[in-house]
């Protein structure tokens, strides 16, 4: 495959899941992180180097680029357990605080800044992010039951020529 034709990056998508699954060993077994084996992240994901024991990541959660996962304060001496959830997504560029619990079958909003624990099942956004929505439904990676559908239909309609 000469690489003027790539038509899309999914046809190299094996070169990513490479080098990610190369990070999440190198953030479990060298510094220490909880992320659980079936989550996924960006290869631009700040996870907190300063306390690595506290970033706990859980299954089937996505994290998207540029988020920011902090585990300690360092003006206040705090290192504390950040932890996400089961099933979740983490928008983009957002911020999650050190010792916020982000429930499970949640998702944060690109750009939000989580100050405060996420109820399990609830979409946040903003800064500071507040509840917008309680008692969703979502697969794996925080993706909703419905995306599929709303992709075929798309698809059918010729939205993806």
């Amino acid at each position: 495959m000469k690489l003027g034709k790539l038509r899309s990056l999914n046809s190299i998508s094996w070169v990513r899941k490479s080098i990610i699954r190369t990070k999440w060993h190198i953030y479990t077994k060298f510094w220490g992180m909880d992320i659980a084996r079936s989550a996924s992240f960006s290869m631009k994901t700040h996870f907190d180097k300063t306390y690595p024991k506290g970033v706990h990541i859980g299954e089937r959660s996505y994290v998207a680029f540029d988020v920011a996962i902090l585990a300690h304060d360092m003006t206040r001496g705090l290192y504390l357990h950040t932890r996400i959830g089961d099933d979740c997504f983490i928008g983009a560029r957002s911020i999650i605080l050190p010792g916020i619990t982000i429930g499970s079958g949640s998702i944060v909003g690109s750009g939000s800044v989580v100050t405060k624990d996420v109820p399990p099942h609830s979409i946040v956004a903003g800064n500071p992010a507040k509840v917008i929505r309680s008692d969703i439904e979502v697969g794996p990676f925080g993706r909703f039951t419905n995306a599929e559908e709303t992709k075929m239909r798309l698809v059918a309609s010729g939205a993806f020529d």
